[in-house]
């Protein structure tokens, strides 16, 4: 799913214009996205959660030439499903 289509899901359901569908979607993705890049978690009730985690500098080996190498250390945005999300997928709608 494209932001494009989810803005047209929201111009459907909500019936704002086009243009302010697609600047909702937009200005919330952006606000996901200054939270993240602050280190802050986001957290969406019944949807997930998206969270920053520091991902340690650790030996590796190139697969081409067989050498160890040092991966360097960064930062990776994760998510983990609420469980709310993760028994709808599943079909378990108790």
């Amino acid at each position: 799913m494209t932001k494009a289509e989810i803005a047209k899901i929201v111009h459907d359901r909500v019936g704002l214009s086009k243009k302010e569908s697609g600047q909702i979607v937009e200005a919330v993705l952006d606000e996901i996205k200054k939270a993240l890049e602050s280190g802050e978690d986001v957290k969406l009730s019944g949807f997930g959660h998206f969270m920053v985690r520091e991902k340690h500098a650790r030996r590796g080996r190139n697969p081409k030439t067989g050498d160890d190498i040092t991966i360097a250390s960064r930062s990776v945005v994760t998510f983990r499903a609420s469980q709310l999300l993760k028994k709808k997928l599943l079909g378990d709608e108790r």
